[in-house]
């Protein structure tokens, strides 16, 4: 379960490295078989979403040195939400499978849109 969440992050790192150089700088990725922690995971779990936050603001302004894919910043945000929506569903479907689903209320709050 962590090497899921674990990619999330990577493939965030990946794209700042290939988009926004700058806003890859201290961001680590986790090795293939490495099993981080639950505070490890939180904690550059953030750090990534607000560096890709800050990418797609600067991008979505034209600020030079960002590079959003060719057919524009709306595909771009448009891949980052499909990619991690994907991830979200595996790993919901994980847990459950697994015999620990998510509680009604966990699963609601997933679409609480006014609280993102």
């Amino acid at each position: 379960m962590a090497r899921q969440f674990a990619h999330l992050h990577n493939v965030r790192v990946w794209h700042l490295e290939k988009r926004a150089r700058n806003l890859a700088e201290g961001l680590r990725c986790f090795e293939t078989k490495e099993e981080p922690t639950r505070a490890e995971l939180k904690k550059h779990l953030q750090a990534s979403a607000e560096r890709v936050e800050r990418f797609l603001e600067e991008a979505a302004l034209g600020a030079p040195k960002r590079r959003p894919f060719k057919r524009g910043i709306a595909v771009t945000l448009a891949y980052f939400v499909a990619h991690e929506s994907h991830h979200r569903g595996n790993i919901l479907l994980t847990l459950r499978l697994c015999g620990h689903p998510v509680d009604q209320a966990t699963r609601y709050a997933i679409w609480d849109w006014d609280r993102v």
